[in-house]
């Protein structure tokens, strides 16, 4: 695929976050795709993405996230923005970086960098 439609489905993705469904999200990966954050491990395999999706946004009430920069090159996708997020009445307004490597207008990897200690605590006040 182009870089152009690689760069229209990671926009889709980034929309399709703030519906809060881990289906939906975990259905733009490929069958075995990898999703890494970085402050923690790497996750193979859309069921199980879909897994930590659901686990991850569990408590979230609310979450819209605004893209700084975005540039395609061939299969890759950089995403720089701000994750604005909600859990009832905890927030946090999360920069974050999202390189995504697309195969055949699918994820294949999604490595996101961000400090972690930023979103914990945002999440704990």
């Amino acid at each position: 695929m182009s870089a152009k439609s690689n760069e229209a489905v990671i926009r889709e993705f980034i929309e399709a976050w703030s519906r809060l469904d881990p289906i939906e999200l975990a259905s733009f990966f490929c069958p075995d795709g990898v999703y890494h954050n970085m402050p923690t491990g790497p996750v193979a395999g859309r069921e199980n993405i879909e897994q930590m999706i659901r686990g991850f946004i569990a408590t979230w009430t609310e979450t819209s996230w605004e893209i700084l920069h975005l540039l395609a090159d061939g299969d890759v996708v950089t995403a720089e923005r701000v994750d604005h997020t909600k859990a009832g009445d905890k927030s946090v307004d999360l920069p974050c970086t999202g390189v995504f490597e697309m195969e055949d207008g699918k994820i294949k990897v999604w490595r996101d960098y961000f400090d972690l200690g930023v979103y914990l605590r945002g999440m704990a006040s």
